[in-house]
This record gives structure tokens, C-alpha cells and sequence, in this order.
């Protein structure tokens, strides 16, 4: 059997296949990271999966696609982790801009880009995944994404800077404080997820004129930083992933637009079109049968 797996810094998405390409099962687990999830972590949270336990013994091979698998140091975290609960496996590990890149690919060259908890780009021409620059990760960085909208939308309500129906409906939602914020944002693990589920209040109020601002200009911003910087930038397709693409679509195809860029799709999940790229284009089927 074959896990094909896709992770961002919140949530990741497993899809466990035979060697008939009949899917088998699918799970969602928290999200790893390297940068910020140790081996052990990874050891524990997935030995704590119930509904993989039956399969653990028998998977074979395991594709892995994470957030901040960018270095053979980072991806040996994963690996690690993993080996431990998956002890026949052999297990490749490689980043999420990878799995963006492939899942999106249909024939042309693309620039393939993630908006979910965070932001990132890729150019991709079928065999090659070039990265133009860096993704600089939540606070120096993430334009467009999940944790940078939640960061504005903070930042704005500590300010007193909402406007004043936004910042009722923030204390009615959230009942925080800034000293509760600050203590999250500060001296706790993973501010980067914190903040990026402030993100869903912009969503329950995507029709409000100061978060279609807000957001249009994060749209901009990643795509003047992370587009606009490949030399391809006018005539490849851009492509999106993410949760964050998806529930504002309209406004991020207004912006591809604005900005003089072809859209192309997006998809809110990758691991759907991720399976059928490994199954089609890759032939890991193949390797099943040879066991």
C-alpha cells in the first residue's frame, strides 16, 4: 500500500491507496513541520492515529509533501518521525511546493502558488521546480495567507483601527484581550497557526468592504513579490492551492487580472489531483507490483 500525503503548517491530508490505485482510506492529522515539529512529535501525534493502526505494517511506500521540507536536514526530521510508526515504509519526503506544482499541472508551464496558512511559488515546466524567491514564513513574510490576514486583522483590532461593526462582532467572536493575544503571539508554540485562524473570521465576513480590501491587498502584495519575480511571469498560467485561494477566489482572480497575469485554477486541497499525478505520471502503482 502507498500513503501520498500533503501538509501545510495546520493540517494534513492522507490518502492510503492498494496496488490497484483503489483508494483505501483518507485521514486528516495536524500538520507537520520541521521548523517547528520535532521527530518526536511526529513519532507521537501519528502513533495516536487510530484508523492508521491496521495499515501500518503493511504500507510500502510513503509520499510526503510538507511545509518546510525545503533541506535534506528538514526532510530527515520527517523521515525520522515517521520510520517510527511506519516501519516497512520507505518514505519520500520532499516539499509542499512540489506537491502544488505537480497537483496543478496539466501540460503547461505553470507558476504554481500556495495561499493557505502560509505563501509560496514555484515555477514548474513538467520536469523542473524552480523557486525565484525565498518564502520568508509568517512574521517576515506569508503575504496573502492565512496567518498574514489574521496578523492585520490583530494588529487592527488592537489598534481600534476596525471598523466599528467588524470590531463588535471580533469581541463577540473571540471575547480575548491584547495581553491574551500577546502571550499567544509571543511565548507560545506555533503563533504562525494561531494567527492564521483569525483568518476564518475574515471568511464569515468576505463580504464586508474593509476585508475585501484587506485581502485584495495581500492578493497584490504576494503576487508583485512571488509572481511577478519569474521571467515567465507573462506567459505562464498561474495556478493556486490553499484554503485561503479558494474561499476568496473572487477577489484573488481580480487581482491575477489587475496585475496583467493569466489565471489559471484553483484547488482548495492538493492531494485529490496529488494521487492522480503519482498514479499517471509517475506509475508508483509499478512499484507495488514488484513487491
Amino acid at each position: 500500500m502507498i500513503f501520498i500525503a500533503e501538509s501545510g503548517s495546520t493540517k494534513c491530508d492522507w490518502v492510503l491507496i492498494d496496488k490497484g490505485g483503489k483508494e483505501v482510506g483518507r485521514w486528516s492529522t495536524m500538520g507537520f513541520n520541521p521548523y517547528f515539529h520535532s521527530s518526536d512529535l511526529i513519532r507521537h501525534k501519528m502513533s495516536q492515529e487510530r484508523g492508521m493502526a491496521p495499515y501500518l505494517l503493511e504500507v510500502q511506500n510513503i509520499w510526503f509533501y510538507g511545509a518546510g521540507c525545503s533541506t535534506a536536514q528538514l526532510k530527515a526530521i520527517v523521515i525520522d518521525g515517521l520510520q517510527q510508526v511506519f516501519p516497512n515504509a520507505e518514505i519520500h519526503v520532499d516539499h509542499d511546493l512540489n506537491a502544488a506544482a505537480f497537483a496543478l499541472y496539466q501540460g503547461r508551464p505553470e507558476i504554481a502558488c500556495i495561499l493557505g496558512t502560509g505563501s509560496n511559488s514555484c515555477y514548474f515546466d513538467g520536469i523542473n521546480v524552480r523557486e525565484e524567491v525565498p518564502a520568508l514564513a509568517y512574521i517576515l513574510g506569508d503575504e496573502g495567507s492565512a496567518s498574514w490576514i489574521g496578523k492585520r486583522l490583530v494588529a487592527d483590532f488592537l489598534y481600534k483601527r476596525l471598523p466599528q461593526d467588524l470590531h463588535e462582532a471580533f469581541v463577540d467572536t473571540y471575547k480575548t484581550s491584547k495581553d491574551q493575544i500577546i502571550q499567544r503571539v509571543y511565548n507560545e508554540p506555533h503563533a504562525n497557526v494561531y494567527l492564521a485562524e483569525f483568518s476564518r473570521f475574515a471568511g464569515d465576513h468576505a463580504g464586508h468592504s474593509w476585508i475585501r480590501a484587506m485581502v485584495a491587498n495581500g492578493f497584490a502584495k504576494f503576487l508583485d513579490i512571488h509572481v511577478k519575480c519569474y521571467p515567465e511571469a507573462e506567459s505562464a498560467e498561474v495556478n493556486f492551492v490553499g484554503s485561503v485561494a479558494k474561499q476568496f477566489e473572487d477577489i484573488l482572480k481580480k487581482e491575477v487580472k489587475k496585475a496583467g497575469l493569466q489565471y489559471g485554477r484553483t484547488q482548495a486541497k492538493p492531494v485529490n489531483l496529488l494521487v492522480n499525478y503519482h498514479i499517471e505520471r509517475l506509475g508508483v502503482l509499478e512499484l507495488l507490483k514488484k513487491v
